[in-house]
């Protein structure tokens, strides 16, 4: 399992990778022309922000602590989730 350092200053690719490989998703929110999903690792969230305009990926970040989930309290629930970094 790749570590949040290693996923920061991976390729775009790697990040891709993960994503769709490593990752579950969670939820999605809308961030004015963006959708962002939010993802889960067993040890990070990444958001991905889609722009249907430009019909590409703009940005992945990735994050571990609470701070970060404040966007997505309203719609998710993390009973189910095995937090160890947080």
């Amino acid at each position: 399992m790749i570590t949040l350092h290693d996923f920061q200053f991976a390729s775009f690719e790697k990040k891709c990778d993960v994503v769709t490989s490593d990752s579950n998703y969670l939820c999605t929110r809308s961030l004015g022309e963006c959708t962002v999903y939010l993802y889960y690792t067993d040890l990070f969230f990444i958001e991905v922000f889609y722009s249907a305009t430009h019909k590409k990926v703009l940005m992945i970040n990735a994050f571990n602590t609470a701070m970060g989930l404040e966007p997505y309290l309203d719609m998710i629930s993390l009973a189910d989730l095995h937090l160890e970094g947080l």
